[in-house]
């Protein structure tokens, strides 16, 4: 496991780019020139739409997929030159990643332990810490073809931090949960940038970003619209929260949402 270094910048991009082709051929440009920084003990935000190009960077920093411009490190490890390295120092919670139906909850994240190498005592530590953390041990046992949405999610999240990574890459990591078990997850947020790990947090929820993130950028089309704290973006937009900053933010010349 790649331990963390906390003197350094975690999560860098530099004029980040992805491009990609719709049915007619013609290029979209999902990502388009983003630099960010975030740091350790750090919760930066991407708060946007639907569409708006947030998976597609965090899909790009987790290695999935690879950027057709600009460049992007992770605990110091280029995406593109050092894939295997990065994904070693990451844990990435996607919308999209499916459970393999016919394991159960705890062979999910026995299975996800041992690609990341761990051994049978430091797995049995995470797996029964993260079984009670995330309110698994009532289903534990269960096949994951079985469960329900909130449930299939915790299973996610407890497979996305089993190796204990220093990075985390969480996409929208309350879809599909109900309220205490959002509250559960917010917590561990808050607790995992107490221990000093770097947060990329993905979301359209204004009370989350307000709750959550010590940096925000607010992305569009693409494009980064803004970026601060929700104290500076309120402040440069002259909006009296953050979902009206926002607005002003993504708003185009003719004053309509784009």
């Amino acid at each position: 496991m790649v331990l963390p270094c906390y003197d350094r910048t975690m999560v860098q991009t530099d004029n980040l780019q992805k491009q990609f082709k719709d049915a007619k051929g013609k290029p979209v440009k999902a990502v388009n020139g983003v630099s960010i920084q975030a740091v350790p003990g750090q919760v930066f935000g991407l708060l946007g739409i639907n569409g708006a190009g947030k998976t597609t960077m965090l899909r790009m920093l987790s290695t999935v997929i690879r950027p057709t411009g600009g460049s992007a490190s992770v605990a110091g490890f280029d995406v593109v030159r050092e894939p295997e390295k990065v994904r070693q120092s990451i844990g990435f919670l996607s919308t999209t990643t499916a459970l393999y139906g016919r394991l159960t909850a705890v062979e999910i994240l026995n299975y996800y332990g041992a690609l990341y190498g761990m051994d049978d005592a430091e797995l049995k530590q995470r797996r029964d810490w993260a079984l009670a953390k995330f309110g698994i041990n009532e289903f534990k046992d269960r096949l994951c073809d079985k469960l329900s949405t909130g449930q299939k999610q915790r299973v996610s999240i407890a497979r996305t931090i089993i190796h204990n990574p220093p990075v985390l890459f969480l996409d929208e990591p309350t879809a599909g949960l109900d309220v205490v078990t959002s509250q559960t997850v917010m917590e561990f947020i808050e607790e995992s940038r107490a221990e000093g790990k770097t947060v990329v947090f993905s979301t359209h929820i204004m009370s989350e970003a307000e709750r959550l993130c010590d940096r925000i950028s607010v992305i569009h089309g693409g494009m980064i619209k803004g970026e601060g704290t929700v104290h500076d973006l309120t402040a440069q937009t002259n909006q009296p929260n953050l979902e009206k900053a926002f607005l002003a933010l993504v708003k185009d010349e003719e004053g309509a949402a784009e």
